[in-house]
Formats: structure tokens, C-alpha cells, sequence
């Protein structure tokens, strides 16, 4: 039953309740508003969840299932509930209930020792749930579901983003006064481990430590610290998050204070000078645009901030109680959301994504909130937009061009994979912030180091690169081994690996062929989400950068056809070869389809980016560059190896 529909049942009555004004959402996340006062007084809803809807490949060990809501809640006992359930044979999990210091986020934790089962669908229910300020439970259950995988999660979360931003050896300057510290997760963090214990802000005498809140906004993976005050200006601050900071499997944060495997603490200094002046933050655009027609009915809804005072906008204050869509008038029908959420490489771009598909046809409307209850940014005090800002959009029938990003299945935590020949590396400075697999012995995977718990070795960790997660080969057990590497079990979990990769890689091949703007070469080129195919058989990017614009979609995708090989860089580069991410795109979203072979050699410390799926192996800084390439993405080659020399490879979180 499609979303209209499905409002449609309670039309008349919504109507009478509410003398004709406002609308009651009668499914899963709907909100149900009533008259107090005159004023609308709307029921809380779910947000984000952890893990996010349809998600697949779940690390057994992840033992916290997370919900956050758009304003702080009462506790989850007596009639309210959050369970997670799973058919039989599997047993559904018990666990406790508890809610996060501001109350908006809701954690179900499993029993002690417990895990959950492998390759099983569970599903999450949260019902009942009420307002801590109104008592309005949320109008219906909210449901949602995700799949386990085979494997634990072993990989250290990091920080991947500060504001202000992480120099070295800093302090950073300039930063203005009035702004809140905030840091990005490279995957979804314990909301209990976020708190002003793990989270500190401090300056050295005479000045006075700041007093402050913290906060972690689940949708956005962001921690921010916001000071009750403005800083003192002309001051060096030392920001701090501990390992206390954990994932939602309980691996503790890698941070920048010693190298891996162990955890550490992430340490940044900036240098505070005077606050910005205050200032209206402003919606510039978009997407779709006002008045589009034909938008894709799996579309999401986003809207981009400009922001006079230079911060992100405040993760709390974007949610759908500021963000709502609603179908035509003279009903206005409100539209269910699966999440509202800031983008993770702006903090700049909040994106609507419905609970269920459009409905062809139909004009919807979208309205972002304005004034002292509206969106605002992370400023001290926050700035807030004027006024509401408003638009209209009218849905239309799917097409080749309403693109969704590739399921990867169990290939997901992987960065790299060496199908069934293995994988060499011969540089120090490799780091795979991933897991690492292959079909092949043990023996095939050379010049690594596992970071995960419990590994034994009589080297020096520093001789080899370091894997940040678990190593999947077939057996035997290497000499120096990890628990439980190179066994049946971590050969079965590589073999669904390249099963799931080599479906991703026939999915990529299906799409419609795209163009070739650059004639095979991608250098300099500004591309607009699409599907884009070598006519000759190769793409290469050479002599300059690639720019990835996701016209202000943070859910935008890139797919990239070739029939032979992808070479980025190469012997003598004068400059580093980059894919650059714009308006909000991200690299999780960037799929390259390699018919033969790939060479990543970036020039230097480039950075390249996506998931790159080679049928004959790929191969990382081969030019005797000196300088570190960067992958945002992972690298996974169906038959022949994978070679690395001095390449940092950072799996995109969900």
C-alpha cells in the first residue's frame, strides 16, 4: 500500500478532529498534531536509527540498536516499548532500554555476552513512546529492519572531521569565539559513551576551563560540545575525546595520540578570535528544485544552508519537527520519514528521506522551519532563518535516471579484497581502516598487520601496514595470527565477501549506458550524479582533478562503466591527482565498474574516492611516489590480487 493511500483512510476524520486545519498521520513514524491553543502541537517521531532501515551485512557483534527522536522523551517503560525481534528458529534477543543524557536518543542493549545471530532479518519496534514536554505518544509504532552479516565488527571507530578543523601540529587559528566544537564519526557511536566525561574542552591558566553540554546526534554520527558561553577570544583551547568514546559493537576510538592497534585519545588545539557578528542563516537551494516535475518516486528531499556565521548547523534542531513534507491540499497529508539527517561532509545540506516511496503524480510540499523553534546553527547563541522557507515538488514515474546506490551485501566492511589471488603490501605507512580479504591461504595476504584484540606476532608492527579490522582468508591459520583467522569460518565469510562483489559488479554493468564527456578522460570535468561509460573501454584521470557535484543531493550517485581499465595518475606526476566531493556528495555513493585492471597512482597525496570493483586486480601507488594515497572508498578486485605501497584506505560509513 503506497503512503497516500494509506493517510487516505483517515481523511474524514482527521478533518473533523481538527476542524478542517491540520492532518493525523495514520502509519509507522506519522505525526498526529492537535489543537492546543490554537497552536498545533505535534507528535514525536523517529529520526534515525542505528542500524539504519534495510541495512545488511550487520556485524554480529553489534549488541546496541539505537533510535533517536525529534525532541526529548520520557522513559521507555510501562506501556511504551522497544523491542528487537527475529523469526524462529532464531531466539529474539532481551535487553535493556535506556535513554542518552538529553533524552532524544533511545538505546535497546542486548544482554550481557550476547550476540546477534548471523544472516537473520530482525526487526525493531518502538511503540508508545511518549513526549517528556506534552505526554504525545508517538502516533503509531515505528518500525523498522536490518540483516546481519557473518562477521564481528573489530574496526576502531575515528574521527574523520573537526570543527574547528584538526591541524598538525596546530593550534589551528582564527576560529571565532562563539562556536560550538563538534567531531564526525566514522561510523555510529555508544550515544552513552558521548557525554561531558568523554568530551572535554579545556585552556590553561589564567583562562577558565569553558562549562558546556555534549551532545551526539545519531543520524549525523557527530558529537558536539556546545559552551555555555562564548570562548574568550585570543585563547588557545585543547579539545579532547577519550577512548571512552565506543562503536555500537564496543570498540574503543583510534585516535591521534598513539598508532595502531591501540586506542587512543583524539587530541585537537585552536586558537580562538573574535565572535562573528550574528546573522540569519538562509535555504539557497534545493533538490528538487521548486516547482520540479517528474522527481524520482525514491527521491529523497533536500535543502541547503547557507551559513553567515561559517559553522554546520545544529544536528539537534534539524529533525522532523523542523523538516516536513506533506502531500496536496486541500489535505496536506503529512509524509512519513525513515530519517531526517544532516549530510556528513558539510553539515549543510539536511536531506528528508520517506518512510516510503512518492506517489507518481503527486504534488508534495516541503517546508524547513524558521524562527526560535526552527533549524539553527552551531553558533553561540545559534542563529535561526528568518521565516519558514517553503516549496513544491511534483513526483513522477521511476526512470533509468533515478539512480540508488549499489548494495555491496557483505563486501561492505571490506577495503580491500584480493579475490582469489591475495594481496601485497610493501609499504609502512599503509593503514586499512577495514576489513581485509581473500578466497585464497593465508600465505596470499602479505605485509599486514592485524590491529584487532588479541593478535599475537613476533615482528615489529611497525614492518608491516595495519589493518584496522578482522583478516579473511582460507586456511591454514597463518604463523602470526589473529583469533579465528584462516579458518572455515573466515574462508566462508570471505567466499559470501566475493559473491556479494561480484553481484554488486553485475548490478553496475545492468545500468543503462552513460556518457563519455571527456572522451575517456575524466580530468577537469565537473559531473553531475549520472551513469557515465568509457567508449573506448578506459577511463583515466590524468593532468588534473575530478569533481563530483551532487547539486546540493547528499544522496546523489556516481557510476562509472568501463570495459577495460582505470588509471588515476602515473609515473611523474607533476601534482596529486584528487576527486573532489561537492554540495554534498559523498563517497559512499561513487561506483566504479573496472572491466580489467585499475592503477590508483595519485601523483603524491592524492585522495581518490568510491568503491572501486576490478575483474583483474588494482594496484596503489606504483610509481615509487613517497607520499601517501588516500582511498576513500574500498578497493575490491573479483580475481586478481590487490598490491598497496603507502595507501590509507577509509571505508565509508553506511
Amino acid at each position: 500500500m503506497n503512503g497516500f493511500k494509506r493517510y487516505s483512510g483517515c481523511l474524514s476524520w482527521s478533518l473533523v478532529l481538527l476542524l478542517g486545519t491540520l492532518m493525523a498521520a495514520c502509519g509507522s513514524g506519522g505525526r498526529d498534531p492537535i489543537l492546543g491553543g490554537g497552536v498545533a502541537v505535534l507528535a514525536p517521531t523517529v529520526t534515525a536509527t542505528a542500524p539504519v532501515n534495510g541495512s545488511t551485512s550487520v556485524p554480529i557483534n553489534n549488541t546496541l540498536i539505537t533510535a533517536a527522536f525529534s525532541e526529548p522523551m520520557a522513559p521507555i517503560t510501562g506501556a511504551a516499548s522497544f523491542t528487537v525481534t527475529c523469526a524462529a528458529p532464531c531466539a529474539s534477543p532481551t535487553g535493556t532500554v535506556s535513554l542518552d543524557a538529553g533524552s532524544r536518543i533511545a538505546t535497546f542493549a542486548l544482554a550481557p555476552a550476547a550476540a546477534l545471530e548471523p544472516l537473520t532479518l530482525y526487526t525493531a519496534t518502538v511503540t508508545n513512546a511518549t513526549s517528556l514536554a506534552t505526554g504525545l505518544a508517538l502516533a503509531s509504532p515505528y518500525v523498522w529492519t536490518f540483516t546481519t552479516g557473518l562477521a564481528p565488527d573489530t574496526t576502531r571507530p575515528r574521527v574523520t572531521l573537526t570543527e574547528p578543523a584538526t591541524t598538525t601540529p596546530g593550534p589551528t587559528t582564527g576560529v571565532p569565539a562563539n562556536t560550538a566544537i563538534t567531531a564526525l564519526f566514522s561510523e555510529d557511536m555508544a550515544p552513552a559513551t558521548i557525554d561531558a566525561a568523554s568530551f572535554t574542552l579545556k585552556c590553561a591558566a589564567p583562562c577558565a576551563t569553558p562549562t558546556g553540554s555534549v551532545s551526539y546526534a545519531a543520524g549525523t554520527r557527530t558529537a558536539a560540545f556546545m559552551p555555555a558561553a562564548a570562548l574568550a577570544a585570543g585563547t588557545t583551547y585543547t579539545a579532547t575525546i577519550t577512548t571512552a568514546a565506543t562503536d555500537l559493537a564496543g570498540n574503543a576510538l583510534a585516535g591521534n595520540q598513539a598508532p595502531l592497534p591501540a586506542a587512543s585519545d583524539y587530541v585537537w588545539t585552536f586558537t580562538t578570535t573574535g565572535p562573528t557578528a550574528p546573522a540569519n542563516v538562509s535555504v539557497p537551494s534545493t533538490n528538487p528544485v521548486a516547482g520540479a516535475a517528474g522527481v524520482c518516486p525514491g527521491a529523497t528531499i533536500n535543502a541547503s544552508f547557507t551559513v553567515p556565521s561559517g559553522t554546520r548547523m545544529d544536528p539537534a534542531t534539524v529533525s522532523t519537527a523542523t523538516f516536513t513534507v506533506t502531500g496536496p491540499a486541500p489535505g496536506l497529508i503529512p509524509v512519513a520519514a525513515s530519517s531526517v539527517v544532516l549530510d556528513s561532509a558539510t553539515g549543510r545540506i539536511a536531506t528528508f528521506t520517506p518512510l516510503n516511496p512518492l506517489v507518481s503524480g503527486i504534488t508534495y510540499t516541503a517546508t524547513v522551519k524558521g524562527g526560535a523553534s526552527g533549524v539553527k546553527d552551531l553558533a553561540t547563541p545559534a542563529n535561526t532563518m528568518a521565516a519558514d522557507f517553503v516549496w513544491s515538488f511534483t513526483a513522477g514515474p521511476a526512470t533509468g535516471s533515478c539512480l540508488a546506490p549499489v548494495s555491496l551485501g557483505s563486501a561492505a566492511p571490506f577495503g580491500t579484497f584480493g579475490g582469489s589471488a591475495g594481496m601485497t603490501n610493501s609499504g609502512l605507512l599503509t593503514v586499512i581502516n577495514g576489513d581485509i580479504g581473500t578466497t585464497a591461504v593465508s600465505t596470499a595476504v602479505t605485509g599486514f598487520h592485524d590491529a584487532g584484540p588479541g593478535c599475537t606476532y613476533t615482528e615489529t608492527p611497525l614492518n608491516k601496514g595495519m589493518v584496522n579490522g578482522n583478516i579473511y582468508t582460507a586456511p591454514p591459520p597463518p604463523t602470526v595470527a589473529c583469533p579465528g583467522e584462516g579458518t572455515a569460518q573466515t574462508l566462508l565469510i570471505a567466499t559470501q565477501a566475493r559473491a556479494d562483489a561480484l553481484a554488486a559488479y553485475n548490478a553496475l554493468v545492468a545500468q543503462p549506458a552513460g556518457s563519455d564527456p571527456g572522451a575517456g578522460s575524466l580530468a577537469n570535468l565537473v559531473l553531475a550524479p549520472g551513469v557515465y561509460t568509457a567508449a573506448a573501454g578506459s577511463f583515466k584521470i590524468q593532468g588534473g582533478d575530478l569533481t563530483l557535484d551532487a547539486q546540493g543531493n547528499a544522496n546523489a550517485v556516481w557510476v562509472f562503466q568501463m570495459a577495460t581499465t582505470l588509471t588515476v595518475g602515473g609515473p611523474g606526476a607533476a601534482f596529486p591527482q584528487s576527486i573532489i566531493l561537492l554540495n554534498g556528495a559523498q563517497a559512499k555513493n561513487v561506483f566504479w565498474q573496472v572491466g580489467t585492471a585499475a592503477t590508483i597512482d595519485a601523483g603524491g597525496s592524492g585522495t581518490m574516492v568510491g568503491t572501486i570493483i576490478a575483474q583483474a586486480g588494482l594496484a596503489f601507488s606504483t610509481a615509487g611516489n613517497s607520499t601517501i594515497v588516500t582511498l576513500n572508498g574500498r578497493a575490491l578486485s573479483l580475481g586478481a590480487s590487490v598490491t598497496l605501497v603507502d595507501t590509507v584506505i577509509n571505508v565509508p560509513a553506511p
